[in-house]
């Protein structure tokens, strides 16, 4: 049994695309293939130090954001005398990235996966350093340059890694959506009781957006694009994040408080049906290193409107599996919408080949046996 050591800052209950791809990878390798321990932030005291979830073992340490690559770093040399890993692999080029450099560096036998699924521009990092870059800049690319594997999920992070200075293999392995889960629709009744929860009324056509409500994401472009449809639309916003308030102040300001439901957090295994009620899916993001969110929309036939950025490109192409707006361009999506929601030849097309595109490529089935064939078992 080969014994792999994941470094991430969040995990269940913290949910997004980085940590979703962990849990779904892992929950359908074969248990006596591989053995999977994680080091993970420990964000309240209500959470337990250690839970086996599904195939993982989580080690949840009480440490910062800012000092989780040293915490982790100590706390992986601790657990390593006595599983003596093969892999240490690191969701995120970030901290988590920082925490398994420190461990390659004083253990090189050990092999190093990068696994990159960065949704903010490349810039990001720098930006957010400030000036403390010229102190990190070099560290950060030696995440990437000492690195013995990297799996991207697009195209676009593909070259990331390369412009980061990283010579080796790169495996292209998105991420994906548990097909079955969000094709099966529940009843018609569960999905009236829904809306009835909710208050829309059984004339309203119902725009969904899934995601963190923060800058990269464009949220307000689509409040904005609201105002310009003047008949029965409703949005849902599920999600939190910073800007929350500042989103809610835009609603107020354009008098849309009735016509927006800020939905918060929703249960992935709830997701399903607040798509299945909905009839588009809007995300004009700034940056994008995939989303999920994308994926799970388009198979759970709902079709998506999104920005020409990042790796959206690898599976949105306009007219066929979705169509695409431009970035802070509010009346261009409205218009996107009222296309989707009156040309229904045009939008039953663009739902049967998302459905198609979904199933040929991005089933988790699929990409779990893309990640043991062409990266943990090249790597060992």
């Amino acid at each position: 049994m080969k014994r792999i050591l994941i470094f991430s800052t969040a995990y269940s209950p913290f949910m997004g695309g980085a940590e979703i791809a962990a849990k779904e990878i892992t929950d359908r390798l074969e248990r006596g293939d591989f053995m999977f321990d994680m080091i993970t932030l420990r964000f309240n005291r209500t959470l337990p130090k250690f839970k086996k979830i599904g195939n993982i073992n989580v080690y949840r340490i009480s440490s910062t954001k800012l000092m989780f690559p040293f915490a982790a770093y100590f706390k992986a040399i601790f657990l390593n005398r006595k599983n003596k890993y093969d892999i240490v692999w690191s969701m995120m080029a970030g901290r988590g990235g920082f925490a398994a450099l420190f461990f390659k560096l004083t253990n090189k036998k050990v092999k190093f996966l990068l696994t990159l699924q960065e949704g903010d521009a490349k810039s990001y990092p720098k930006e957010r350093a400030g000036i403390l870059w010229f102190a990190v800049g070099g560290l950060f690319k030696k995440v990437f340059t000492k690195a013995d594997f990297i799996q991207v999920i697009s195209k676009y992070l593909g070259g990331w890694a390369r412009e980061m200075g990283y010579k080796g293999e790169i495996e292209i392995v998105p991420n994906g959506a548990d097909i079955k889960r969000f094709e099966n629709r529940e009843s018609e009744t569960k999905n009236q009781k829904l809306r009835k929860e909710l208050g829309i009324e059984k004339n309203e056509k119902v725009i969904i957006t899934t995601s963190r409500l923060v800058e990269k994401n464009a949220i307000d472009t689509i409040i904005r694009a609201l105002s310009f449809l003047h008949g029965n639309y409703k949005l849902l916003i599920a999600g939190s994040g910073e800007l929350f308030y500042k989103l809610r102040k835009l609603t107020n300001e354009l008098r849309l408080t009735k016509r927006v439901l800020f939905l918060g957090n929703i249960e992935h295994n709830e997701l399903p049906q607040y798509l299945h009620i909905s009839d588009v899916f809007v995300r004009p993001s700034l940056s994008e290193g995939m989303g999920n969110s994308f994926i799970e929309a388009m198979a759970a036939g709902v079709p998506v409107i999104a920005t020409k950025v990042g790796g959206i490109t690898d599976f949105l192409k306009d007219g066929e599996t979705g169509l695409f707006c431009g970035t802070d361009d509010p009346k261009g999506i409205s218009e996107k919408i009222e296309l989707l929601i009156k040309n229904d030849e045009l939008r039953e097309r663009i739902i049967k080949k998302a459905k198609q595109i979904v199933s040929e490529k991005y089933d988790w089935n699929l990409i779990t046996k893309n990640m043991k064939e062409n990266v943990f078992e090249k790597m060992l």
